[in-house]
């Protein structure tokens, strides 16, 4: 049983270690160490049997670290159907060109929210939207949708998070998942990051299940509080036909 649990925790440390990449292409040991919370020692075993299976490599001529071309072959038998980031990307591109903003689309994955799909605005000054990028629930326009419209269940495990910010007012949260169903929509204005402004709205499909976030995003002095208002109920229309297109 001792040898059982032994295995399972260096799998979990060797995830911990290819989860490190999701913020950064290439790190070097010392900063793997860092992010994935062990020692270097370890994390040296580790890269080395990750090594050897081609789930990581080293960059030519320095002393970092990126990912493998093991992952992309697994990546290209991740099943396409069915996948909202693909079937909606038409949609979400339509919705850019009207906008003129970046355009998002973001999952619900435990108590976060993770981007899987992005068109990036045209103009010269914007927000760039890294697919894959992994955001905390408890904040922001995409957050506010995807727990407001989510089951109660979820909006419980948040609150009780030991991650919950200390500063965080729970009830004004409350009150703002409150206001995001009643209106079928939520604002964020640099709430994550200063500078940035976002609305989004739910995706829901025909069976009335949510899917997804819509959200369209830009600087702040551009994408007001008064331009969002403005621009929801184009929005909601998109994401109302985007709903009618999944299962």
């Amino acid at each position: 049983m001792e040898e059982g649990k032994l295995t399972v925790r260096a799998v979990e440390r060797a995830l911990d270690i290819l989860l490190c990449f999701t913020g950064a292409s290439e790190m070097t040991l010392t900063e793997i160490s860092a992010g994935a919370g062990l020692h270097k020692s370890t994390v040296h075993r580790l890269l080395a049997s990750l090594e050897g299976k081609g789930f990581v490599m080293r960059v030519e001529n320095t002393d970092k670290y990126r990912l493998g071309y093991r992952l992309w072959e697994l990546s290209a038998n991740l099943s396409k159907e069915g996948d909202p980031g693909i079937i909606l990307l038409p949609e979400m591109e339509r919705l850019r060109d009207l906008l003129g903003e970046t355009i998002s689309l973001y999952v619900q994955d435990g108590l976060a929210r993770v981007r899987i799909q992005a068109v990036q605005s045209n103009h010269a000054i914007r927000r760039v939207a890294p697919v894959g990028a992994r955001m905390p629930l408890y904040v922001g326009a995409s957050s506010k949708v995807l727990v407001a419209f989510a089951e109660p269940a979820l909006q419980e495990r948040l609150l009780a998070s030991p991650d919950w910010p200390v500063g965080l007012d729970k009830a004004a949260f409350l009150q703002q998942l409150g206001e995001t169903r009643r209106a079928g929509y939520a604002t964020s204005v640099e709430e994550r990051e200063p500078g940035a402004a976002a609305v989004s709205t739910p995706i829901l499909d025909r069976g009335g299940r949510l899917v997804a976030a819509l959200a369209v995003s830009g600087p702040a002095n551009r994408l007001t509080l008064d331009e969002m208002l403005k621009q929801a109920p184009a929005i909601m229309e998109a994401a109302r036909r985007m709903g009618t297109m999944l299962r």
